[in-house]
């Protein structure tokens, strides 16, 4: 009677080793008479035959108490329930709002319900037989977990009751799919655990508080933190919240890799983590799991979510609402760790968004490291041997909630969350938007990874040594190997991220400084990214649809019906811009792909930088100013250890110039250049300008400032939104996307961690001027690709 390992009775073990006692888990009358008839009947397997009826026991703490404690002849525990289950329509067993409306649970239904089952629908309930265990060996497991220590018979008794439960839950999963996998007696089990129990000793000691107090503390902790999981509160939520995604987008999901996933899960929790781009994303992913039968997942969420009904509905479907600050409260944190190695060891799939909130650009945002941690700290103890991270790329078309995220970039308040903006939400998502792709990345090893980062509790150089860091740097070193894990996840999901065809469209267009373009200079623009795309093999959407006839034309109507393009008609042909006020939600849809196109413009800004700077090694000025370009960018993407990013620039010059070979002398910087231009694409003035512009109004107000004053961020923000504002319309910034607070906020992180922010540095002041004076060089230099760019010149003609 276990839920991570298989019981080790075989089908002799009943013979000499005393009688079976059936463990009857029945809850009303009916129950408890269809499980004794079924305990003297010829349905009971051959295996738990003794020559005598079999005892049959209450599946109830109390009861087993006074019942097994004083047994010395070591029965055989056999766990024994009845499921009932919902009418199977269109080949499934899922409860309906129907089934509410006439009162009743079709998962658990009152006596008088059972009754009628009973004697006219037979096929509506089934008597499950867990996996049985020796009363001796659950007592040496218990004695083992209590280190030794001689369990009474209370504490034996609800030990197997936790036990048999989730044996019972095992076998019903059998019978009713994965899907409804869930946990029972959590908060119990868990403050049961020695383990913990140590823990909370600790605290107890540290703080000077009563082992009462800290009891119940954690008792409210568990209360608040547990996700108390109802299959047909399950059933229910996934049927209202179908229309939520269903009617806005089509879902292309790529499910080659569950099945390998659902194998892994046999053995690993899985930790699912996708990219946060929009409020529907765990409706998404979690109706595709659930259609590939996959069990529920723990959704880690914030407090923001709790108002009702909301809140209470998704707590009975596992979401986990964990409080967005808790300070030094040790006994929440110390609840929360628990629980999280719990939910792990008993292989529950756990899922979050580890960039901590929505991206605000359309591009993945630094990650958060908190979760992870506790994941990590389920491993180095050893409660955990290992976890599955899987990076999840969920990537839509059209999103309505772009727009709100948007204004509050540009100083627009955030809408707090209640009934109100559930009813608007709700309407925007009946409206069309097109496609949304969600793909699985490769799966990685938490222990590998931390691991390779050189965690100190994993790593095997550590051990070789024999000698532990002391504290400070055990934590530095534990902190970097994290970094290491999140950057992994971060590839794996931008890997695996397609570019849409409203990225394509917006990366056209917002390339030309609010300039309408026409059907044939979009398609100039346009074909060279795709054939550079298809060259690097990157994964795109349904981008087939620009090939048929009328298809660029349908993508543009669609974008304008959104209010992001508006189409004027009037001339000889119809003509395309980005809607006034609408460039950073189309910045949004461009940058959902924008990765894919980044290393490209650092080549190009490098080789324009040697064609302007002359030298007798142009491949080391290329590759030095190719790493100042990294490190001006290096808060914005994703990049690799150095020498994986030379590698990677070496693919882009092949892919340049494909005769030229690794180890021969780079082509001149006039052929290089020839190359580009006659490619037909530049791309550095499409990408990355926005991000050098949002740079240069932080750079600058930087170097107006007195160094020694301290920087208050939001003031400093607001100050940079007001001033790029006025930039815009000077001319100095090359359209209204730049002017975004999460840029500048991204842009301010990049100056702190330049020192630039320091205050008792003398030489500060003559840092911020240099670091503007090379973004402006930087800004020149883009507008001297956008120059260059055959396609921009198409488009122009």
């Amino acid at each position: 009677m276990s839920i991570d390992r298989e019981s080790n009775v075989n089908e002799d073990s009943t013979a000499g080793k005393g009688r079976v006692v059936i463990l009857s888990a029945a809850r009303t009358k009916i129950e408890r008479e269809l499980l004794n008839r079924w305990c003297n009947s010829a349905d009971v397997p051959a295996e738990y035959r003794g020559p005598g009826r079999p005892d049959v026991l209450d599946l109830d703490s109390r009861v087993l108490a006074s019942t097994l404690s004083d047994r010395t002849d070591d029965p055989l525990l056999l766990p024994v329930r009845v499921v009932w289950l919902p009418s199977e329509r269109d080949g499934a067993r899922r409860a309906r709002f129907s089934d509410v409306l006439a009162l009743t649970n079709p998962r658990n239904p009152n006596v008088l319900i059972q009754k009628w089952l009973v004697g006219r629908s037979s096929d509506r309930y089934r008597i499950v037989v867990a996996a049985p265990a020796r009363l001796d060996d659950l007592r040496e497991q218990l004695a083992a977990e209590e280190h030794g220590r001689v369990p009474d018979a209370a504490s034996l008794a609800r030990y197997v009751t936790r036990r048999a439960v989730v044996a019972l839950e095992r076998a019903e999963r059998a019978v009713i799919g994965d899907r409804y996998k869930v946990p029972r007696l959590v908060a119990a089990q868990i403050m049961d655990q020695p383990s913990f129990r140590r823990r909370l000793d600790t605290i107890s000691t540290d703080e000077h508080l009563s082992r009462d107090e800290v009891d119940a503390r954690a008792r409210d902790a568990l209360d608040e933190l547990v996700a108390v999981q109802s299959r047909l509160v399950t059933d229910l939520f996934t049927q209202a919240m179908r229309p939520l995604h269903s009617s806005a987008w089509t879902v292309h999901a790529d499910d080659s890799g569950l099945e390998s996933l659902r194998e892994l899960n046999r053995t690993h929790p899985l930790v699912f983590l996708p990219s946060h781009r929009s409020y529907a994303d765990a409706f998404v992913l979690g109706s595709i799991l659930a259609d590939h039968d996959f069990p529920g997942n723990h959704l880690m969420g914030g407090a923001n979510l709790t108002f009702w009904p909301i809140g209470p509905i998704a707590r009975r479907t596992g979401t986990v609402f964990i409080r967005r600050s808790f300070g030094n409260d040790t006994v929440y944190k110390a609840a929360l760790e628990e629980y999280f190695a719990f939910l792990l060891s008993k292989r529950f799939n756990l899922e979050w968004y580890f960039e901590g909130g929505r991206t605000r650009t359309g591009k993945l945002r630094r990650p958060r490291y908190g979760l992870l941690n506790y994941v990590a700290n389920a491993i180095r103890s050893g409660r955990v041997d290992d976890a599955m991270l899987v990076p999840v790329s969920i990537t839509y078309e059209g999103l309505a909630e772009v727009a709100a995220v948007a204004a509050e970039q540009t100083g627009a308040p955030k809408k707090p969350e209640g009934l109100r903006w559930l009813a608007n939400y709700a309407r925007n998502q009946q409206r069309s938007a097109g496609n949304v792709y969600v793909q699985f990345g490769t799966p990685l090893s938490m222990r590998a990874q931390l691991a390779a980062g050189g965690d100190p509790d994993l790593s095997d150089s550590w051990a070789e040594e024999g000698a532990a860091p002391d504290p400070a740097v055990r934590e530095g070193l534990q902190r970097k190997a994290m970094q290491k894990v999140a950057f992994e996840v971060a590839v794996g999901i931008n890997r695996t991220t397609p570019v849409t065809v409203n990225s394509l469209v917006t990366l056209a267009l917002l390339g030309v400084r609010d300039r309408a373009l026409t059907l044939d200079e979009v398609r100039a623009v346009v074909a060279p990214v795709r054939s550079y795309l298809d060259a690097r093999g990157a994964p795109q959407g349904e981008v087939g649809l620009l090939d048929h006839e009328g298809g660029l034309a349908q993508v543009l109507a669609a974008l304008t019906d959104a209010g992001v393009v508006t189409t004027y008609s009037g001339g000889d042909e119809a003509v395309y811009s980005i809607q006034p006020g609408q460039h950073l939600v189309a910045a949004f849809y461009r940058n959902s792909g924008i990765h894919w196109f980044v290393n490209r413009s650092i080549l190009e800004l490098a080789v324009l930088f040697v064609h302007e700077h002359p030298s007798d090694n142009p491949v080391l000025t290329a590759w030095y100013e190719a790493k100042k370009l990294r490190d001006l960018l290096k808060f914005e993407f994703f990049f690799p250890d150095r020498d994986t990013f030379e590698s990677e620039l070496r693919a882009e010059v092949e892919l340049l110039v494909p005769e030229w070979e690794w180890g021969t002398p780079l082509p001149s910087e006039g052929r290089a250049l020839n190359a580009l231009v006659e490619g037909g694409l530049f791309m550095s003035h499409r990408t990355l300008r926005s991000l050098f512009d949002a740079q240069l109004v932080v750079a600058e107000r930087l170097a107006r400032r007195d160094p020694t004053l301290e920087v208050d961020r939001d003031a400093f923000l607001d100050e940079c939104v007001a001033v790029g504002r006025q930039m815009l319309l000077q001319g100095r910034l090359h359209g209204s996307e730049s002017v975004s607070s999460e840029l500048f906020a991204t842009a301010l992180e990049l100056a702190r961690n330049r020192g630039l922010l320091d205050r008792d540095d003398d030489s500060v002041a003559q840092k911020r001027r240099e670091f503007a004076s090379q973004l402006l060089a930087v800004g020149e230099r883009v507008a001297l690709a956008e120059s260059l760019d055959v396609s921009n010149r198409k488009a122009e003609r």
